[in-house]
């Protein structure tokens, strides 16, 4: 039992990390961008918008999802800005 806590441990802190910025090729986006700035950073549109709500259905944010080679950054965005970058792998 205590092994298969510690793999379940493992597996869910190396699947994702989140931090203040992302690197794509045409430049570096950080908490606090613009989405424009993160559509001209990336090239492209994201792949998917989710909408994020509150516990009582009312929207409050949007998580945007880029599938890239390897993995999928998801920048969660408020009033316009970039408040979470997150990486999953």
């Amino acid at each position: 039992m205590r092994f298969l806590l510690l793999i379940a441990l493992v597996l869910a802190t190396s699947a994702a990390s989140a931090g203040d910025t992302f690197r794509f090729d045409r430049g570096v986006v950080s908490v606090g961008d613009s989405v424009g700035a993160l559509v001209q950073k990336s090239g492209r549109q994201p792949d998917r918008i989710v909408t994020l709500e509150n516990h009582r259905g009312a929207a409050i944010g949007e998580r945007w999802e880029y599938y890239l080679r390897d993995k999928q950054v998801n920048f969660e965005t408020r009033g316009g800005k970039v408040v979470e970058i997150t990486e999953l792998r």
